[in-house]
């Protein structure tokens, strides 16, 4: 299987020069010029690389959160302004503009290599995330329940199980959420959050009254209380 790499812009020309440069290397090349495009094609590909403009809004941010729930390669690619904050943010390369493509080909090809060694196999059912009575399936944004019944979640309502599910145990308070479920296309607000809280509970049968698995702590957020693995 050839290597899997997801280009991020939204700037046409980006996209077009490093396709140009990484075709004849014979990678399997995804573009997004969207957050929502980009967290698509990571939950539906199996990508090793991204290639992520340093100039996309919200830059940071996206490198900060693919490097808390992902091992996959990330190398940012802007002005020369941006490359130690991304390398803070754990980005784990930075090319500075303008960049050469024999340069751009040998940082991927060792990036992509040293990820690969890292990696360990892929479980069959990966994608599938069993906690308490449910299993998420993470490729197809469905809930499961244990009588087999299914419901589909919204975006945002992905997102915010998928936050809770990796800080199960962990008070998180709104701002901390927020944080976590920000992007160029919809800036959550307590209001918001509240909301999707109380869809999430609805559709996983959490009584809001007597709530088991998201369960507010007054004056400090709200709490996961269900761990997860992967469904056997």
């Amino acid at each position: 299987m050839m290597p899997c790499v997801l280009m991020v812009s939204d700037d046409p020309l980006n996209r077009e020069q490093w396709r140009a440069a990484l075709t004849p290397q014979g990678y399997e090349l995804h573009c997004a010029d969207t957050v929502d495009q980009a967290e698509a094609c990571l939950n539906r590909f199996p990508v090793g690389l991204v290639l992520l403009d340093a100039q996309l809004p919200d830059a940071l941010t996206l490198t900060r959160q693919w490097r808390e729930r992902s091992e996959v390669g990330i190398i940012l690619l802007g002005n020369d302004a941006e490359r130690l904050p991304a390398l803070e943010c754990g980005a784990d390369d930075y090319l500075i503009q303008p960049w050469v493509p024999r340069e751009l080909i040998a940082r991927a090809r060792n990036l992509l290599r040293r990820v690969h060694h890292a990696q360990p196999l892929a479980h069959p059912d990966a994608h599938l995330k069993r906690f308490a009575d449910w299993t998420l399936d993470t490729d197809r944004r469905r809930l499961k329940a244990c009588d087999g019944r299914e419901t589909l979640l919204s975006h945002g309502e992905f997102q915010l199980l998928n936050v809770f599910i990796r800080n199960s145990g962990h008070t998180l308070s709104r701002d901390q959420l927020m944080d976590q479920l920000r992007n160029r296309e919809w800036l959550p607000n307590d209001r918001s959050i509240d909301v999707l809280v109380g869809r999430l509970r609805r559709k996983l049968h959490d009584d809001p009254a007597e709530p088991e698995l998201i369960i507010t702590i007054h004056g400090a957020g709200y709490l996961f209380t269900a761990g997860a693995s992967l469904a056997a």
